[in-house]
């Protein structure tokens, strides 16, 4: 049995004092993706398509359309699968944009390989059509044998790159009646929302920011950019922000990998655990700071496995001494 190794990566409050782009942590509010799904047909499957009846009655209509008739009972070919096909539309996509496909099929279908989808419509959550889909699907994967080195190969999904063409615009507002713009921070902090908020009003020299929540900052539209909104977005995403990082230990236990950010502190305690022995005193372990990354280096240095440590870490944290969220995936 192979021995896991444990992966750490110690990630300080020193690592995050590098300003990053207000672009990099926010967006602004009404620029969001949405998706978009249909049903479908994927027809030219060597015989591992569905078995079923409901796939025959989609080609005969579509055959109607053309103005052939066809009866449902006799179209008996295992060469076809209904599907669902997804896509999510970026903001601000014009007409005639292409989006990347993912086909999945529905019925009993043994293999989507070298099928091709008719053209599907692609519908928002409003029921309106934005996207029409078709083209030759591709499966990720390999088919191979005796290797664990390859993802074996999942028929039954598939992609098709660049499959869908956009046909109507969602459309987008940055700016509302009081002509504000709301920022939108990817993971909601009360600190780096006011540091946001300072870091703008810096920027330009006037209180344009307000930081709502964690996760909002509104910011007004100075009168000099009315007109041109784009710009002032721009000069906005670009400036620096130092964002804050709480601390946190997130372990996996199933491979064995312990990724702890931020100033993750250990109050004093001492600790036996089978073979070992650690005491953390006046905020030191031997000569070096309490922290979980002295801790792991000092566990291992000991020889302890990555099921030891990620024991070990989950006790200190039950009985208060380990001072940061502890998240279990």
């Amino acid at each position: 049995m192979k021995r896991i190794l444990i992966a750490l990566l110690a990630i300080s409050i020193s690592a995050f004092s590098i300003s990053v782009r207000i672009k990099d942590i926010a967006t602004f509010r009404g620029a969001r993706d949405n998706q978009l799904f249909g049903i479908g047909v994927v027809v030219g499957l060597n015989g591992t398509g569905d078995s079923g009846s409901i796939n025959s009655s989609l080609i005969a209509n579509m055959a109607t359309r053309f103005g052939v008739s066809i009866d449902p009972k006799d179209i008996k070919s295992k060469n076809t699968a209904i599907v669902m096909v997804f896509a999510d539309i970026p903001p601000f996509y014009k007409e005639g944009m292409r989006l990347d496909v993912v086909v999945a099929s529905i019925g009993d279908a043994k293999s989507l390989t070298d099928g091709y989808l008719i053209q599907t419509p692609l519908y928002g959550a409003d029921g309106k059509v934005y996207a029409v889909a078709q083209g030759p699907i591709t499966l990720g994967g390999e088919d191979v044998k005796g290797s664990s080195n390859l993802q074996k190969r999942y028929k039954v999904v598939g992609y098709i790159p660049g499959g869908a063409i956009v046909e109507e615009e969602i459309p987008t507002e940055l700016a509302d009646a009081k002509n504000t713009v709301t920022l939108l921070l990817n993971n909601p902090d009360i600190t780096t929302a006011a540091r946001v908020s300072d870091a703008i009003n810096n920027k330009f020299g006037e209180k344009l920011a307000k930081a709502l929540d964690p996760s909002m900052v509104r910011v007004k539209i100075p009168d000099a950019f009315k007109d041109d909104l784009i710009s002032f977005l721009a000069l906005v995403e670009d400036i620096s922000v130092v964002p804050d990082m709480p601390a946190r230990v997130i372990i996996n236990e199933r491979t064995g990998t312990v990724v702890f950010g931020g100033d993750v502190k250990i109050a004093d305690f001492t600790l036996s655990y089978g073979n070992f022995n650690i005491t953390v005193s006046n905020g030191k372990i031997d000569k070096d700071e309490a922290t979980v990354g002295n801790l792991v280096a000092a566990l291992k240095s000991l020889g302890a496995t990555p099921q030891d440590i990620i024991a070990i870490l989950q006790t200190l944290h039950k009985s208060g001494v380990l001072l940061a969220n502890l998240v279990v995936m």
